[in-house]
């Protein structure tokens, strides 16, 4: 359904954020939550359940929190309270500089979120405007490389376009 484009160490990445319209045609908070909540039980079962917690409890208050993230990021209300005034977007590339994300974990993480957008009934315009989010902000987050070096991307805010 869609594609997914190579991570080249040092690039930088321009991106733009989530048309709301996705946000208001999924159904809002609630819509988000049953696709970021069907979302994870994917994950749950998928290559790369290792990088959250296996304790059920422990793994709802990932699926709860990240949720707010998405709701943030996709133009509903400030939910997302952990970045604590840092960009939303600068704070989620660096909260994922603690794990060891390679480029194949990408494509699991957004073949999980492709499975679970399939099944959400939005306009495919809707869907193409956030997938379009994920696939280049998530190049943001890989910071292991097949040569075995890391690299950290720099968050650049001018790289990003804002829905205001």
């Amino acid at each position: 359904m869609y594609e997914v484009s190579k991570v080249i160490k040092g690039e930088r990445v321009k991106f733009k954020e989530p048309d709301p319209k996705f946000f208001e045609a999924i159904g809002g908070q609630e819509g988000m939550k049953r696709l970021m909540y069907d979302f994870y039980d994917i994950i749950y079962e998928s290559d790369i359940a290792h990088f959250f917690p296996q304790d059920k409890e422990e793994f709802d208050k990932v699926k709860e929190k990240n949720t707010r993230f998405f709701i943030q990021i996709c133009g509903g209300p400030k939910v997302y309270e952990e970045a604590d005034g840092m960009d939303l977007n600068e704070y989620m590339i660096r909260l994922h500089d603690d794990f060891s994300i390679t480029e194949k974990a990408r494509y699991e993480w957004l073949g999980c979120m492709e499975e679970a957008l399939r099944k959400v009934d939005v306009p495919q315009e809707l869907k193409d405007d956030f997938w379009d989010y994920l696939e280049k902000f998530s190049k943001l987050t890989v910071n292991t490389f097949a040569d075995g070096s890391t690299y950290y991307a720099a968050f650049m805010p001018e790289d990003i376009k804002k829905n205001q």
